[in-house]
């Protein structure tokens, strides 16, 4: 007999569609599911979609044709569930998946569709309205409990002020394209740190990130920052310990950025290989950035990163990373903040670097974070990472701020 789980009123789980037989004999997954307090009800009120507990996720999958019907589902995810276990169940009612709940609070995910005409497609789930926006386009979420947004997203801000730029460089043959926002309130002439944002405009649209920094600012638990959003221009190329880029942002795109806007301090902030960039950069020429905010650095390693060779500039930046592991120590270390997801591909190079960063005398520290690689989770990371990093950068708060709150 068919039946279906569901929340008790107050409870911080959903509703859970199921068959006896997927759970018979399991004292795990039905201790998981009374901490819940689900209770049993009529298989008439199931509803396809995902639904999850403190020990449980479940996905059902409705037969969109009932004409012709799906020869077969499959979850596509990136939380580290086997393969073996993400083909879905044919039910009387449709398809279900039941997997225990990743070390994560929430997860993006695709499902896989097998049509009747051998033809597949991969889509969002069409039984479940919340997405994420990505680099590589929309995918379901699934919100698990324990998982908060950010307050600060619901806080009305200022948008602040922007200033489109084009900086010519020797060492490149384009142009880099750069936005600097500023606060609202803060002049040019106004002293003030400055973020340097690897893959800016994408950062911002995909992570809110100007206006995170627009209510921490108005909120004041943040000292106005200005923000350098880069474009990338042909990303893999240049973001991959790339020497021609390096020298461009060392001697060219920062000079200039300093040029427009009084500077106290210089932050650079990137994900993956954007926040690799910036190490090296940093590593190259000692005195262009006063801190580093780092997120999910892709910092390829033999020993745990081999399925990366394919990539084409893989050498390259394992070569440059081997050399910052390698190091002894560096003329001039600077305070970095890095996060990662706690089960992402990147968090054992992330552990690594961290710790021979500190044993260089870099005040560094690694927050490892219950999502994976993605512009949520490293959105979700800001607050506090980002504006403690700020605080504790020699020229932080800027002179202006100081001057303001004496």
């Amino acid at each position: 007999m068919p039946w279906l789980l569901k929340t008790a009123p107050g409870h911080n789980c959903r509703i859970v569609a199921g068959w006896e037989g997927d759970w018979a004999g399991s004292e795990g997954r039905g201790a998981g599911w009374v901490e819940c307090g689900l209770m049993r009800t009529p298989d008439s009120d199931a509803a396809p979609g995902p639904s999850a507990s403190a020990s449980r996720i479940c996905f059902r999958v409705a037969d969109r044709d009932p004409a012709h019907p799906l020869r077969g589902v499959r979850l596509r995810q990136d939380v580290r569930v086997p393969a073996d276990q993400l083909d879905f169940a044919r039910t009387a009612s449709g398809w279900l998946l039941e997997l225990e709940r990743p070390e994560v609070d929430r997860m993006e995910y695709h499902l896989e569709l097998a049509h009747a005409d051998g033809g597949t497609e991969t889509v969002c789930d069409p039984a479940n309205p919340l997405r994420a926006r990505g680099a590589f386009g929309d995918a379901s979420v699934l919100e698990l409990p324990g998982y908060r947004r950010p307050t600060w997203l619901a806080t009305e801000a200022d948008p602040g002020n922007r200033l489109p730029l084009l900086v010519s460089t020797r060492a490149l043959r384009h142009e880099v394209a750069v936005t600097l926002w500023s606060p609202a309130g803060l002049a040019v002439g106004d002293e003030a740190p400055l973020l340097v944002v690897h893959d800016g405009p994408e950062y911002d649209d995909l992570s809110s990130l100007t206006h995170f920094l627009a209510a921490s600012v108005a909120a004041g638990t943040l000292a106005p920052v200005r923000a350098a959003l880069l474009s990338p221009g042909p990303r893999d190329d240049v973001y991959s310990a790339d020497g021609a880029y390096t020298r461009a942002l060392a001697r060219a795109v920062v000079p200039r950025l300093r040029r427009v806007a009084a500077t106290s301090a210089v932050i650079g902030m990137g994900a993956s290989l954007g926040a690799l960039a910036l190490l090296h950069a940093q590593r190259r020429h000692a005195t262009v950035f006063d801190g580093l905010f780092l997120q999910s650095g892709s910092y390829f390693h033999p020993r745990y990163d081999a399925h990366e060779r394919r990539f084409p500039h893989y050498q390259r930046i394992a070569t440059s990373v081997d050399g910052v592991l390698r190091a002894g120590g560096h003329l001039a270390p600077v305070p970095v903040t890095m996060t990662c997801g706690g089960i992402e591909e990147n968090v054992e190079n992330n552990r690594v670097m961290a710790r021979a960063l500190s044993a260089q005398g870099y005040d560094a520290v690694l927050h490892e974070v219950r999502d994976m690689h993605n512009y949520t989770a490293w959105r979700d990371a800001f607050d506090p990472h980002l504006p403690a990093l700020v605080g504790k950068v020699p020229g932080g708060k800027g002179a202006w701020w100081e001057r303001c709150n004496g």
